[in-house]
């Protein structure tokens, strides 16, 4: 990859924590504990920072915390602070459509495309008032492309600053 020349115009505008619409989920690793998944969040509870969206995954020995957090550059000190094992990931939060089906709009348009969904949940905080839908999809770009030629919503990194 060349940064030389012409290129070295390229704006940075797609990288994390800008308006790229995909947004971090952080993977907590946990062992699965009566009073871990409190133990996780507390670590927000002095803070500014927001739990947009929770869901757990677990198993008979350890857990998974799927989080999306309002400052994801200040949650990355606080798990590395506390000594949590994490990773990130990219997803894509969709704004529920009007409608009686919103999850089947969006379910379609994906199908159409050909993109698996991965696994789903809800926003907890969507950017003023709005219902969301995180989504982990096989095809980033692909998605991102499909749902907004189809004119869904997706929130970026900083809507959940606000």
């Amino acid at each position: 990859m060349s940064y030389g020349g012409d290129e070295a115009n390229v704006g940075f505008a797609t990288a994390r924590g800008r308006d790229w619409p995909s947004v971090r989920q952080f993977n907590v690793f946990l062992e699965n504990r009566l009073g871990a998944l409190l133990d996780v969040v507390r670590r927000f509870e002095n803070s500014d920072i927001r739990i947009v969206a929770l869901t757990v995954v677990d198993s008979a020995d350890c857990a998974i915390i799927r989080l999306v957090l309002s400052d994801p550059e200040r949650a990355t000190e606080i798990f590395h602070q506390a000594h949590l094992p994490f990773t990130e990931s990219d997803l894509l939060v969709v704004q529920l459509p009007e409608g009686n089906q919103p999850l089947v709009q969006i379910s379609k348009a994906l199908l159409t495309a050909e993109i698996n969904i991965h696994y789903a949940y809800p926003i907890l905080v969507g950017p003023r008032g709005n219902a969301g839908l995180a989504i982990h999809v096989e095809d980033l770009d692909g998605a991102t492309q499909t749902l907004q030629r189809v004119g869904f919503t997706l929130f970026t990194e900083s809507d959940f600053q606000e």
